[in-house]
């Protein structure tokens, strides 16, 4: 029992050492990159038309005029403690503005995997149990596009079809002007809010601009999901149980969904919580498109307009969110999967 324990605090202590290291690295990369792009932060703040010692003051007020190894450690120092600065473009704490757009992203992605998760297991498993015939060929050809089309077309395909021509979904934003004042932000989920404040116009303004943007990201996660699905269960079927189970007289119903799937989950969980990590990160592009007003969005702006503290900010989270994923995504498989214990 207790050499049990003692392992098992290794391995927790070997995982958190390694997430120190990694979220290390994380911050130490960003930041280098920041300081080697071709941007000035002090003429984001003072203005091109500044006299050259207000830039100066603006630059020892920033510690730009320290060496870099002096200007990582302080900035360490600062993020331990959350505080990644002030933003030039909008004049709020960093750490507060990310509070404000990440709602909007969490909403996004989440759906967007909800639709992975709905269309892309029974996809795989048809294309799986249906190996080489027409299902299997229609599931891969979803995969191939999901994968090749760019998102930003797709998007903009979509509202063109969807919004302009055929009026079935609201435009680019996240709810139509009128509505704004009516839903006080409580979680900053706004369908969440509109429900707990009963506001169920404002809800289906909502859900009305959302369908557009999550179909979109559901269709890139559709085809990663139903692709990793189709790979675990051809595996799956051909191990020597779904033998037995046929040979006793199981129905093909509850080999494939009941035995096959059943073992195939584990490694699904991390298909899927990388899948969710992904959207978290990587819907740029899309709310780009649709004016979402999400993290993504703020990171992009924020570039364009060379707030790096802003930039900085908003990658280091994204990076932390996805490390935090991807270990939760190990623990769940351990403690489902003796395997991996």
């Amino acid at each position: 029992m207790s050499h049990a324990l003692s392992r098992g605090a290794r391995t927790v202590a070997r995982e958190l050492i390694t997430v120190l290291v990694t979220i290390l690295g994380l911050l130490a990369v960003t930041f280098f990159i920041a300081r080697v792009m071709p941007v000035d932060p002090v003429l984001a703040v003072v203005g091109d038309n500044a006299r050259p010692d207000v830039y100066e003051k603006a630059r020892q007020d920033m510690g730009l005029d320290k060496p870099v190894l002096v200007q990582f450690w302080l900035y360490l120092q600062k993020v331990v403690q959350g505080d990644f600065g002030k933003s030039v473009l909008t004049s709020n704490l960093v750490i507060e503005d990310i509070k404000r757009v990440f709602p909007a992203t969490l909403e996004l992605a989440t759906l967007g995997t909800l639709i992975g998760i709905c269309l892309g297991i029974p996809l795989g498993v048809l294309a799986a149990t249906k190996q080489g015939r027409w299902p299997d060929h229609i599931a891969r050809f979803i995969g191939l596009f999901g994968y090749s089309i760019p998102i930003f077309w797709l998007g903009l395909m979509g509202l063109l079809i969807f919004y302009a021509k055929l009026g079935w979904v609201s435009g680019p934003g996240r709810i139509a002007v009128s509505y704004q004042d009516f839903v006080q932000p409580i979680t900053g989920v706004l369908l969440l809010d509109c429900a707990l404040q009963g506001e169920w116009d404002a809800f289906r303004n909502a859900v009305s601009h959302l369908v557009l943007p999550s179909a979109v990201l559901g269709l890139f996660s559709t085809a990663y999901i139903s692709r990793m699905t189709r790979s675990f269960m051809i595996t799956e079927l051909q191990q020597p149980y779904v033998m037995t189970a046929r040979v006793k007289g199981l129905s093909e119903r509850r080999v494939v969904w009941g035995h096959a799937l059943r073992n195939a989950i584990v490694p699904l969980l991390t298909v899927i919580a990388l899948s969710y990590a992904n959207l978290l990160e990587g819907s740029v592009l899309t709310e780009t498109v649709f004016a979402w007003p999400g993290l993504g969005r703020y990171i992009t702006n924020s570039l364009l307009n060379a707030d790096m503290n802003a930039v900085l900010g908003g990658t280091i989270v994204v990076g932390l969110i996805f490390v935090g994923i991807n270990l939760l995504s190990d623990m769940i498989g351990r403690a489902f999967d003796p395997r991996a214990r």
